[in-house]
């Protein structure tokens, strides 16, 4: 049984259990993130908002994540080479590697 989220439902259900995790801004790129991501599969998939928390890091900016991880990313394209990015206007999402 598949409940549909819209964005509301999205955001509503992370300030309910994880409310510092991401921004609202922030919430709203992994919104249109995951709704892209199931288009691109072709399928609907599964809201886990503790997974999510698990699996993604919001960040402010570029430096902080290099400080971070112990890297010298000279950009996003780089460093989207080891993993997701989501780039927003207030910051930057990636999933943990």
């Amino acid at each position: 049984m598949i409940e549909t989220v819209n964005e509301y439902r999205f955001i509503d259900a992370f300030m309910k259990i994880r409310p510092d995790n991401f921004t609202r801004s922030g919430l709203q790129a992994l919104y249109d993130y995951f709704i892209q991501f199931e288009d691109d599969l072709g399928e609907q998939i599964e809201l886990d908002v503790i997974a999510i928390c698990c699996e993604f890091t919001q960040y402010k900016n570029l430096k902080e994540i290099n400080e971070a991880y112990g890297h010298d990313f000279e950009d996003l394209e780089a460093l989207s080479e080891y993993t997701q990015v989501i780039d927003f206007d207030d910051g930057i999402i990636i999933q943990d590697y």
